[in-house]
């Protein structure tokens, strides 16, 4: 039988924006999603970046383990994990196995199941909520906020502890009645530890130029961080 392996676009040795702690991020290849302010395009394509076995990377990962302290270890990232469910998996399940802390960081594509598999070996959950209805979830992700509902019930089930990420956008997520619609939404988990506003940036935009691909929030304006500081005030 071949070996298991997974598509992975790169590697971050010291993430410090990824979960607890300092932490080796794995960013997976591939994503359903098509996020209107997605930051990272060349992670699109399921074809694209290396081929890696789950030996490989957990021996990159142990190699930074003396700079996490107590409360790093390891966070998969993307693109999407859940894109690639059974390798994710296997990683985490490795990665336990080492005694090292896992987090899965998600837009909760993935339900039943095979979401149930990956979550077994997860100590966390950072989870992406990008929009808070069906239409919005649809139009500006391209994605099934229905499915996303019911990977965070199972994270609850599960009794993982959870991180619900939003990022904030001028003129789409930005205006406070929908941050405290934001704080509704969490608040029904019981396993929800903090939620984490991210400002909208436009770092990206190069990479779309390179490939060739339309910059949907080419005009937007980056998020104004006094305006972060008062939504977040607002949590």
């Amino acid at each position: 039988m071949p070996e298991l392996t997974g598509r992975i676009h790169s590697f971050q040795s010291l993430g410090a924006l990824d979960g607890p702690g300092l932490r080796y991020v794995v960013f997976f290849q591939g994503c359903s999603l098509r996020c209107v302010y997605c930051h990272n395009p060349d992670t699109w394509d399921a074809g694209g970046g290396k081929a890696y076995s789950v030996p490989q990377i957990v021996a990159q990962a142990l190699r930074c383990r003396p700079y996490w302290g107590e409360q790093g270890g390891v966070t998969l990232s993307g693109g999407e994990p859940l894109f690639q469910p059974e390798f994710a998996a296997a990683l985490l399940e490795a990665l336990r196995k080492e005694g090292i802390h896992t987090v899965l960081d998600t837009a909760g594509i993935l339900d039943g199941e095979p979401a149930r598999r990956v979550l077994r070996h997860t100590d966390l959950v950072l989870a992406d909520v990008k929009f808070l209805s069906a239409e919005d979830y649809h139009t500006h992700a391209k994605g099934n906020f229905t499915k996303l509902c019911s990977f965070l019930r199972l994270t609850e089930a599960m009794k993982i502890p959870l991180w619900i990420r939003h990022v904030v956008v001028p003129g789409l997520t930005d205006a406070p009645e929908h941050i405290r619609n934001l704080q509704a939404f969490a608040a029904q988990f019981s396993n929800l530890e903090k939620i984490e506003l991210l400002p909208f940036r436009r770092l990206c935009a190069e990479k779309y130029q390179n490939l060739g691909i339309p910059f949907p929030l080419a005009d937007t304006p980056e998020a104004d961080p006094e305006t972060i500081r008062a939504l977040r005030r607002l949590l």
